[in-house]
């Protein structure tokens, strides 16, 4: 199947698993939902508890 010694080394780049545009794009801000989670609460605590 591979003629070429390095490209069952290279395969893993052609996956789309990695570098499709959905995968970059999530990759590119990790805690972005954490930080959004966090900011609502925190936002939500302080309307409730500090009129």
């Amino acid at each position: 199947l591979y003629r070429d010694p390095w490209a069952k080394l290279e395969a893993w780049r052609k996956t789309p698993a990695y570098f499709s545009r959905r995968a970059m794009f999530g990759n590119m801000f990790p805690g972005f939902g954490i930080a959004v989670v966090a900011f609502s609460a925190y936002v939500a605590w302080d309307k409730l508890f500090n009129p």
